[in-house]
């Protein structure tokens, strides 16, 4: 079965333009877009923090895949014999990215959200939770919602230094009851980019009998996560943040709790027999993969993180820093411009900048930035809103967040903080108003 899988022949992809030496091209690179003034311009993507665009590698491999494309491990037939290796290659290639250990499963689900709520459901029974504050809601709120197996859940506040969110995490897990517990952290913060201390926190868990899941959404764009050498138990993160379409993820790590768990979702694919008075469960991975499998997905995410290897990651890291100093120098020079850090300004980071302008509301100047400049930019709270108002400013309701991908130029970075100079300066050159939640730029014959 595997040589037929490897037969599919190459489709005719268009080219897509590279955006640096070293870094693989993306789709929708030179994109014009128009100007509310009249006119167009490059846009600037600054929002890869909520979705990053399709590699072109991705998009290659995809349209190698469509035609073939067919049900997996359900079927005799060519098609599904051939889409039914490729979703288990892509699962090796994933694992082997992650740095999955032999003894580990990996299920592909929705994305990082999906993956979390399926842990929740597979915690042991009473197991308690210990969870900063400073978490993406998708960390923060599957412990406790409804069909979480955990008995007790404990919200840290945020730490003052990655020292003390070891120390704290420490101190809870001790003075947990006796029973499973399980540490809840993010790899890197998806408001100020901050990476957090996961071989320390993992450490601290481990010498205190407990587990700790990552939520690694915001780290694997920027770096490779490996579970080995973290010491981490679980890992979850989204195909959509990794440069591959929507709708694909993993949840990976010791395979004990999964398997010893109700499946997540009831349905053909996690069973292994159906009686009138009986059901058989399957066991790793196909427990909690049921319905028809995204082959397309799994197909999309191992695409991606061979490119990202492939392209040499210390090589991307080095080219995103240099960016990354450039934007924070730039915004650093603007009067009236706080970043966002709950750490030391110095401390290690992801290609992310959330920050407030003086003046200007987070929602006009986003708004401002997309309809005059085409740059866009992300408003809000983020999805983690506790973290986000401890680090408003005063009389800041909401932030403008920036983030860094492989389309990024120092073009891009250096009309952004001319942008922001002149929107700090003067304010936006154009009247806008309330459609449905959104700002946008007053129409002539509204005037």
């Amino acid at each position: 079965m595997t040589a037929v899988a490897e037969n599919p022949a190459p489709s005719a992809v268009p080219a897509a333009r590279a955006c640096g030496a070293d870094a693989p091209a993306v789709l929708g690179t030179g994109l014009s877009v128009p100007l509310a003034s009249g006119g167009t311009a490059e846009y600037a993507n600054f929002d890869y923090a909520a979705s990053a665009p399709c590699l072109e590698a991705v998009r290659g491999e995809l349209d190698e895949a469509l035609p073939l494309y067919a049900s997996v491990h359900r079927g005799a037939g060519y098609l599904s014999q051939v889409s039914t290796a490729a979703y288990e290659r892509a699962r090796r290639t994933v694992a082997r990215y992650t740095g999955v250990r032999d003894d580990d499963a990996l299920v592909f689900v929705r994305g990082t959200t999906d993956a979390l709520n399926l842990l929740a459901r597979c915690l042991p029974e009473g197991c308690t939770v210990v969870v900063f504050a400073a978490e993406h809601h998708a960390n923060l709120l599957p412990w406790e919602h409804q069909g979480s197996r955990a008995g007790r859940v404990v919200r840290l506040p945020l730490p003052r230094s990655p020292q003390e969110a070891v120390r704290a995490a420490r101190e809870a897990l001790r003075a947990a009851p006796e029973g499973p517990r399980l540490l809840c952290v993010t790899a890197a913060s998806n408001v100020t980019g901050e990476i957090w201390p996961v071989r320390e926190l993992a450490e601290a868990a481990r010498a205190e009998g407990a587990r700790i899941a990552v939520d690694a959404a915001q780290y694997v764009p920027h770096r490779r996560f490996d579970l080995a050498e973290t010491g981490a138990d679980y890992v979850a993160y989204s195909g959509h943040k990794l440069y591959a379409p929507f709708g694909s993820g993993v949840l990976a790590g010791r395979a004990d709790w999964l398997r010893e768990a109700a499946p997540y979702l009831a349905g053909g694919g996690a069973t292994g027999n159906v009686t009138d008075a009986d059901v058989r469960w399957n066991d790793l991975p196909a427990r909690h993969e049921a319905g028809s499998p995204n082959v397309l997905g799994a197909v999309a995410l191992a695409a991606a993180c061979r490119t990202l290897q492939e392209a040499g990651q210390e090589r991307l890291h080095a080219r995103e820093e240099a960016l990354l100093r450039r934007l924070r120098a730039g915004l650093a020079a603007v009067p009236g411009v706080h970043d966002l850090s709950l750490w030391d300004r110095g401390h290690p980071r992801v290609g992310i900048v959330s920050f407030v302008v003086d003046g200007v509301p987070a929602g006009l100047l986003a708004a401002a930035l997309s309809a005059e400049h085409g740059i866009g930019v992300r408003d809000g709270l983020f999805c983690a809103h506790p973290l986000t108002r401890y680090l408003l400013p005063e009389g800041h309701g909401q932030a403008v967040r920036a983030s860094i991908g492989l389309g990024t130029t120092e073009e891009h970075v250096d009309r952004l903080v001319a942008a922001v100079a002149a929107l700090a300066d003067r304010g936006p050159r154009l009247e806008y108003r309330d459609d449905a939640g959104r700002l946008v730029p007053v129409e002539p014959s509204e005037a």
